[in-house]
């Protein structure tokens, strides 16, 4: 069994690979990111509301995190998500964090959501402070610690195929040397 997780801010590329190396190992994938979403949509929000109302109420960010958790106990699962690795760290085999600069994951969530340039960036400066915010003050943790990463990966100069290329050959080399059993592979 394996548990791989993938974090990073929001329009680094973590859930495409998340969903690639679900895909081509075999794994399930499960999202924090949508649970925050599906949260956002139930109560008629946008995201930088929700996030808003989370840096003021613990339960959301507890509820998700619960739930990732349990996902993790599970094994043989990808979980992407901007906490997780911190959230699910001693059980997680591999930990990647995935990002690149802020203006190029504007641009990549404004086409994403279908907004404009603006919108996309007041969003994400929000939701990213309000983050930042919030974790250290419910769990102590600082996202930009990326010490516990095993793999770190900017996605700025690289398209989807070549990202997951790279994390691929991380994640093969890994299986191989604990001779963790995939039948993908």
């Amino acid at each position: 069994m394996v548990t791989i997780v993938i974090s990073g801010p929001p329009g680094s590329g973590k859930t495409t690979q998340a969903k690639k190396i679900a895909e081509y190992f075999g794994l399930r994938y499960y999202s924090a990111g949508m649970i925050f979403r599906e949260i956002a949509r139930e109560r008629g929000l946008t995201l930088a509301e929700l996030s808003e109302i989370a840096s003021r109420d613990p339960s959301i960010d507890l509820e998700i995190d619960r739930r990732s958790y349990e996902e993790a106990l599970k094994g043989n699962v990808v979980i992407d998500g901007h906490l997780t690795a911190w959230i699910v760290n001693e059980l997680a085999d591999i930990r990647i964090y995935v990002t690149a600069p802020l203006h190029v994951r504007i641009k990549r969530i404004a086409l994403r959501d279908n907004m404009s340039i603006h919108d996309a960036m007041m969003e994400t400066i929000i939701r990213e402070y309000l983050q930042e915010k919030r974790f250290l003050e419910y769990y102590g943790i600082e996202i930009f610690d990326t010490s516990i990463f095993d793999l770190i990966i900017n996605t700025e100069n690289m398209g989807p195929e070549e990202t997951f290329e790279i994390i691929k050959a991380f994640i093969e080399k890994f299986l191989k040397e604990n001779k963790i059993k995939n039948t993908l592979v």
